[in-house]
């Protein structure tokens, strides 16, 4: 997956398309991606002894294949490929040539 944590993305496909937002959570097994502010499930807190009922808001998982990495310098979004510089992989954004890392 060329998707990593703290990595901005934007999503391309599906019920928030167009949105952008950080990654908080990598699932590989999966190949899934929990992005902030994207696919907002409603989540119902049953009520405990120390703690009250509640309808929390909570980020669900979205599929790696419908985001793409976000160039903030080409102010969009790219594909990220993979290259040797000096013995040593780096990321780096198809669109522009820039490495990631």
């Amino acid at each position: 997956m060329q998707i990593k944590k703290d990595d901005t993305v934007v999503v391309i496909t599906g019920k928030d398309k167009g949105k952008r937002g950080k990654v908080l959570k990598v699932l590989t097994k999966t190949n899934r991606l929990i992005v902030e502010g994207v696919n907002v499930q409603t989540k119902h807190q049953k009520q405990t002894r120390k703690e009250r009922s509640d309808i929390k808001h909570v980020e669900g998982p979205i599929d790696a294949s419908n985001v793409m990495y976000w160039d903030a310098k080409a102010k969009s979004g790219t594909r990220v490929g993979r290259r040797v510089e000096n013995g040593e992989k780096v990321r780096y954004s198809k669109k522009t040539g820039d490495t990631l890392d």
